[in-house]
């Protein structure tokens, strides 16, 4: 059985420039939090924030790979089935 499914690699400017922009994001937020002319309750509030939708963000994306992987499994599993019956499946034997 040949593996129909590749294996995808990010390359590495990709990734490079995902943490540069999660950097670069996430520092300017915060930064603008720290400068704005508020009392730091206020700000501290505001870094909760940014901390929670940080979080959940990262949350929701590990939740969709999760689930895509777990689909790609069970496609294997479903194909590896079919191919089974069809190679015990003799259409002259009753």
């Amino acid at each position: 059985m040949t593996n129909k499914y590749v294996q995808q690699k990010d390359t590495a400017a990709w990734i490079l420039q995902v943490w540069a922009s999660f950097i670069l994001a996430t520092s300017g937020t915060a930064i603008g939090i720290i400068y704005l002319p508020v009392d730091n309750w206020i700000k501290s509030f505001m870094g909760m924030g940014l901390t929670f939708s940080v979080g959940s963000a990262f949350t929701l994306a590990k939740t969709i790979r999760d689930n895509y992987e777990s689909g790609r499994i069970s496609a294997r599993l479903d194909e590896a089935k079919v191919e089974k019956l069809l190679a015990d499946h003799h259409p002259l034997d009753k």
